[in-house]
């Protein structure tokens, strides 16, 4: 080794050289004074902009929200409302890494949107229609991510944001326009299957008169139950059990004539046992029993249709 013209010792072995000791303490020092200066993810100013602006959210919410998940409770219709915030936090942080490299590229357009979502909560609430003042929020969501984090974030979080439409209950004009032809739709299945087992029927409207007693195809029992929460949990399953796009939209789309098909079964089932057993039978424990019962085979029909779109994507050569 030799000495340079300053004093720095230069290694022959390296092209770039070693740097001398001097030169090399001053190197750790700016190092370490740039560590020290940089600030931990959660005091940078957006989050904290972001917590003052949710806070003052879920103040103006509070009311809805309370009387969302007091319909949860009371009406057995939604009660699938409770598990779908939670499913949506679950998948944000599954995907915690994935959404660490995210580009954030705040943009103005998010304000917009947010002022969009305030107005509708306003005129939710002084029009009594509370799906609007519960959509409001999910949108507020949206709005958020957008102002704050931009617009490639929301596309990486649209689909656990999105998912949350489910945990609000439908207007009741549509309710009720779904429950009506659900309801006839399993009557005439028992009409159709109970005289193929040897029971006569005579079927009015959403009546089905059997030699034993009348049997009515309630709201209840028109399966609209039955189908929001299988629908549900046909998404929730069809995310965590399989990776195919087409697969998961597919399964999705499934569960409706499976839901309607179960229910007309259990129809049929009650039919039965009220005419061959105990008229009494048609209500109270296996009444609700029957109902359980049908929700579970329609998930195990649920997995046997997933099985069978997987095996007709492995043969078409469809794996990703």
């Amino acid at each position: 080794m030799h000495r340079g013209k300053r004093g720095c010792k230069i290694a022959h072995g390296s092209p770039m050289g070693v740097l001398a000791p001097k030169t090399m303490a001053d190197a750790a020092q700016a190092i370490s004074l740039t560590k020290r200066t940089r600030q931990p993810y959660w005091r940078e100013p957006f989050i904290w902009r972001a917590a003052l602006l949710a806070a003052l959210s879920a103040w103006l919410y509070f009311p809805v929200l309370i009387r969302l998940s007091q319909q949860w409770w009371s009406d057995p219709n939604f009660s699938h409302g409770f598990f779908v915030p939670f499913f949506s936090m679950f998948v944000l942080w599954q995907n915690r890494s994935a959404l660490a490299v995210v580009p954030r590229e705040p943009s103005l357009w998010g304000l917009p949107v947010v002022l969009f979502s305030l107005c509708t909560l306003i005129l939710g609430t002084l029009g009594a229609e509370v799906f609007l003042a519960r959509t409001s929020l999910i949108l507020l969501a949206a709005g958020m991510v957008i102002f704050f984090l931009g617009w490639k974030m929301l596309r990486a979080v649209l689909f656990p944001l999105a998912f949350l439409l489910l945990m609000v209950p439908i207007p009741a004009i549509i309710f009720n326009e779904l429950t009506f032809p659900l309801q006839i739709f399993a009557s005439k299945v028992a009409a159709w299957a109970l005289p193929l087992c040897g029971v006569p029927v005579l079927r009015e409207g959403n009546i089905i008169n059997l030699p034993a007693m009348p049997l009515e195809v309630a709201d209840a029992c028109s399966g609209i139950r039955s189908l929001l929460s299988l629908t549900t949990l046909a998404i929730m399953y069809g995310y965590l059990m399989e990776r195919w796009a087409l697969v998961r939209v597919l399964l999705a789309f499934a569960s409706i004539p499976i839901a309607v098909a179960a229910n007309g079964f259990r129809i049929v089932g009650t039919g039965l046992l009220v005419q061959y057993w105990d008229p009494d039978k048609a209500e109270g424990f296996f009444h609700a029993f029957s109902g359980w019962l049908i929700f579970v085979s329609s998930l195990l029909m649920l997995f046997m249709v997933h099985q069978g779109f997987r095996a007709v994507f492995r043969r078409s050569g469809g794996a990703a």
